[in-house]
């Protein structure tokens, strides 16, 4: 009798053991902005996520005057309804018990995110390509991929050198990085044309570690939650992050590509001008720290032959053919279906169907006009999207 009792005191014991060991994809520590929107922003993209907050809430910044859009949009809209005000008010004030009465409510509802409150972390240390956090409750989280909010103690104790962090950049078309980007928008110096890039939040020598060096920033915390969850999703190291899906999860979820402050979200062409703006194809313009897409401006032949030749090949041979300073609707439908391999006829009666149903447009569908640049963005990302063109690590195009 007395070894049976033996027997299923090991077997309990082990049970226990395994009880409170806890395997998700993602972990996050901290209260932050970007600790926050990290989690939110993971289990929104379908891995199981753990936000660990060491005290009993969120600790939320002011957010001030960023370029808003995505997970920092959303809250800011729950604040609003929370306590409502005046909409000509430009930035969002609220204190920190309305901040976390809106992201508790929030985080309560979203599934795949757990939050765990007032449990310390008391031990951190690598487990095979994952992470192994002992907790003061018991507790033992063993997670695939971890997301680090700038916390110095946890950079000791995981040997995280934060100098490797990556910091928020100026945008220019001077330099193709901006091809790269996650996360947009955060004013720095009265200017919102800012940008961070996906290869910034990663470290060479720290796999399956994604490291947020600006924890006041939820932006930056967004792309860091898509960055992770695609890897925890797939199941594949942090190294091997597809660059181009990472910024689809994203603009899936309302998160900004491109820190252009005259598209907004609830434009109907929004996405297509995100997706068309990151490849550099046609250039914004910046006036007052601002970066203006300035979609209703007519489209010249000068401004977007270069840009176009470069992502394909077969333009060039369009260009050398094509000697008006402009470009005409009909000039559009022609190079896109010449570069793209489509059938001209069928091509123009389809664009034509979805002028003003699908595409929203309100313009006339008259192929001897000249073509805007909302009009040209769009055409482009439905029939020969420059974002598919793939770029390196530095957003030079690969051919």
């Amino acid at each position: 009798m007395k070894k049976y009792l033996f027997l299923f005191s090991v077997f309990f014991l082990s049970f226990q053991l395994r009880a409170q060991t806890i395997k998700p994809d993602v972990f996050v520590i901290g209260n932050s902005n970007a600790a926050v929107a990290a989690a939110i922003q993971a289990a929104q993209s379908n891995v199981k996520t753990i936000l660990l907050l060491q005290a009993g809430g969120f600790d939320i910044e002011p957010i001030g005057k960023d370029l808003h859009s995505g997970v920092q949009a959303t809250f800011l809209s729950k604040v609003k309804k929370l306590k409502p005000l005046n909409d000509s008010i430009g930035e969002v004030q609220f204190d920190k018990q309305t901040a976390n009465q809106v992201l508790t409510q929030w985080t309560d509802s979203i599934k795949n995110l757990t939050v765990i409150k007032n449990v310390q972390w008391i031990k951190a240390d690598r487990s095979g390509k994952g992470w192994v956090f002992k907790l003061s409750d018991g507790k033992t989280i063993r997670p695939e991929i971890f997301i680090n909010v700038a916390d110095q103690k946890l950079n000791a104790a995981l040997k995280i050198d934060a100098s490797a962090g990556g910091t928020w950049e100026k945008l220019s078309y001077q330099n193709p990085i901006y091809k790269t980007n996650v996360a947009v928008g955060k004013q720095i110096s009265g200017s919102t044309s800012t940008f961070f890039s996906l290869y910034q939040l990663l470290m060479p020598t720290q796999e399956n570690l994604v490291y947020v060096s600006d924890a006041s920033s939820m932006l930056l915390g967004q792309a860091a939650g898509a960055v992770a969850a695609y890897a925890g999703f797939f199941d594949l190291r942090t190294s091997e992050s597809n660059l181009k899906k990472i910024q689809g999860e994203l603009i899936a979820h309302n998160s900004n590509l491109m820190p252009f402050v005259d598209v907004g979200i609830k434009d109907a062409n929004w996405k297509s001008i995100q997706m068309v703006g990151v490849s550099g194809v046609i250039k914004a313009d910046e006036t007052n720290g601002k970066l203006l897409f300035n979609g209703e401006k007519l489209v010249s032949t000068a401004e977007i032959k270069e840009p176009i030749k470069e992502h394909y090949y077969k333009a060039q041979i369009w260009f050398d053919d094509h000697k008006s300073e402009i470009i005409t609707l009909g000039n559009a439908l022609d190079m896109i279906c010449y570069v793209g391999n489509k059938a001209a006829e069928s091509t123009l009666k389809e664009v034509e169907k979805k002028w003003k149903t699908t595409y929203g447009f309100t313009s006339k569908f008259e192929l001897g006009r000249q073509i805007s640049r909302r009009e040209l963005a769009v055409l482009l990302q439905d029939y020969m999207p420059p974002f598919n063109v793939t770029i390196d690590k530095a957003g030079k195009i690969i051919r």
